[in-house]
């Protein structure tokens, strides 16, 4: 983890407030902002393509779901993450559309692609503070080890599924969705 940028313990609502006139990204870990090192491109072209086959499925399904990149969470009093994907109700972008792109309740579906220096954060960390959450469904696209782990959130923890290769992904929130793990993977690769 990167070392936290402050010593004083901010509340979430000086997290929201926080500029500190750069470009610099942050999540809010126990009260301490922490620097996000900036993706690969690899990372964004996959983080890209989830998002544009979530809207696909999202507009062939006729919800009205909205899906987002690099868009934050409240996880706790003093917590937010930054999530790579992430899929919301319009209650819920009707909430926050003038305030700062922080969803205050669980996104139907979260999604994080795992990156060197991300390994514990996403695996750990993220999976903890979505499960209290109660996210319904997280996954974790992990193309350091070519696989895809989708958690779906059942009695407090979550019950998890790994996919590979040319297998299909198993949503619960797209039962439908037909994205195998090399489609998704392969976004990453430059033609």
């Amino acid at each position: 983890m990167i070392p936290s940028t402050t010593a004083a313990l901010l509340s979430f609502e000086d997290y929201i407030a926080y500029d500190d006139g750069t470009e610099n990204r942050y999540e809010l870990a126990d009260g301490e902002l922490v620097a996000m090192t900036p993706p690969t491109f690899r990372h964004m072209l996959i983080a890209k393509f989830i998002e544009q086959c979530l809207d696909a499925e999202i507009a062939r399904l006729g919800l009205g779901w909205f899906c987002f990149r690099e868009a934050g969470v409240r996880t706790g009093v003093r917590k937010s993450r930054l999530t790579d994907v992430y899929v919301l109700t319009p209650e819920q972008v009707g909430e926050l559309v003038n305030r700062a792109a922080i969803a205050q309740t669980p996104p139907l579906l979260a999604v994080e692609v795992v990156s060197p220096d991300s390994i514990t954060r996403d695996y750990r960390y993220k999976r903890t503070e979505y499960a209290a959450l109660e996210i319904p469904e997280y996954w974790i696209v992990d193309p350091l080890e070519s696989k895809v782990t989708v958690l779906t959130f059942n009695e407090g923890l979550y019950d998890e599924a790994v996919f590979f290769g040319d297998q299909l992904l198993v949503s619960p929130t797209f039962p439908e969705l037909s994205l195998s793990v090399e489609q998704i993977l392969a976004a990453g690769n430059l033609p």
